[in-house]
């Protein structure tokens, strides 16, 4: 994925992954959790059936079951020939590196343009080895990125970052960047729901909408396979068919990740729960 030709982006090696909320329990009492990524298999998980049920968004802090929504609202691909997220002067061979670092600079001007006083994450901090960073007093693992809130920075196992791009391609990096900065969003919003999936279903929503906005200005163009391979990614990082969707920790299942990526996609952040904070 590379940028239409809009704008130049210098490779700064800056990155961020995506997504998990760690039960508080083993953090200090004062210490917010962080949120995590899952460790991601080597290949997508098969799409699930249709009909899948996934929950709305309640009001942030509600404990009322969410209704059923739609899977994936967008399918198959751009037109042959269009060419792929990225920047027009990037290398044919674009490395994990700098594609992040674009991604990074495109989901920072996006809201920058709706938020009022944007602030944007303080540091991106890249991590090879278990507990080199912390969040607050938790260590973060290995095979895992994170938005902490103690600090304001998102950080990543780069050997674990680096995997998953080369396993799930490029397309999806960009996913998982906006999926974790929608954390940060959260944060400066004060968005706060009681049960975590509505918590990640919405940043999966934000994630969707700076990607589907950022091409309809031009910030990206898509190339042929781009949204199977956004698709493909989001199924892998879902939860088992049998988890409750109301457990601590839940993500969504495949249709509810698609469903709530591709409605932002689709319908940017009127789909998204936004709060009246919000000056977009």
């Amino acid at each position: 994925m590379k940028p239409a030709p809009l704008f130049a982006l210098p490779p700064v090696f800056a990155a961020a992954l995506l997504l998990w909320l760690l039960p508080a329990t083993a953090a200090h009492a004062s210490d917010p959790p962080p949120f995590w990524a899952p460790s991601i298999p080597a290949m997508p998980t098969p799409r699930p059936p249709s009909g899948s049920s996934a929950p709305g968004f309640p009001a942030p802090g509600s404990s009322a079951p969410g209704q059923s929504a739609p899977g994936p609202s967008a399918s198959g691909s751009s037109a042959p020939g269009s060419s792929a997220f990225g920047h027009a002067s990037a290398p044919a061979d674009s490395t994990f590196a700098h594609d992040v670092s674009i991604a990074l600079r495109v989901v920072e001007r996006y809201w920058s343009s709706r938020i009022v006083g944007f602030r944007p994450v303080s540091r991106v901090v890249p991590y090879r080895v278990d507990g080199e960073v912390m969040c607050g007093t938790q260590p973060i693992p290995t095979q895992n990125a994170a938005y902490c809130p103690v600090g304001d920075f998102i950080a990543y196992d780069v050997n674990w970052s680096e995997q998953v791009y080369q396993e799930l391609g490029d397309a999806f990096v960009f996913y998982l960047l906006g999926h974790e900065y929608g954390h940060a969003i959260q944060q400066r919003l004060g968005i706060n729901y009681q049960f975590t999936i509505y918590q990640e279903l919405q940043a999966d929503c934000f994630a969707g909408a700076y990607i589907g906005d950022s091409i309809k200005v031009g910030d990206f163009t898509l190339e042929d396979g781009d949204l199977d391979e956004l698709r493909n990614g989001l199924f892998s990082v879902a939860d088992p068919e049998d988890e409750p969707w109301f457990q601590e920790g839940a993500h969504g299942s495949a249709a509810q990740r698609t469903g709530a990526f591709f409605d932002g996609y689709e319908q940017s952040l009127d789909a998204c729960d936004m709060p009246s904070s919000y000056h977009g």
